[in-house]
């Protein structure tokens, strides 16, 4: 998970999808995976993809939309998620 690897924030954003937790259940983890040495972005990517894109937030999506819509929308988030990543291992 460090800044040097390309592959490391793409990476997070697919071991974050099966997950579930909210915004400040996620927290503990993030600080842990910084204190180890991980890349912020990485760690923003792999948090970011916990909260929007888990498996469980696409079952609720299910039930109000389309599945058409559903993917347009795991599509740009995803892309999003990794352009912060990708964005802030450049920056810091």
């Amino acid at each position: 998970m460090g800044k040097g690897h390309w592959w490391s924030v793409p990476l997070a954003v697919l071991i974050g999808i099966p997950l579930y937790s909210n915004a400040a259940g996620i927290v503990p983890v993030v600080q842990a995976l910084l204190e180890k040495g991980a890349a912020l972005g990485t760690v923003l990517a792999f948090m970011m993809s916990v909260i929007a894109v888990s498996i469980p937030e696409t079952v609720i999506l299910r039930k109000v939309l389309k599945m058409r819509l559903i993917v347009t929308f795991l599509g740009i988030v995803i892309c999003g998620i990794l352009f912060v990543g990708y964005i802030f291992n450049m920056i810091i």
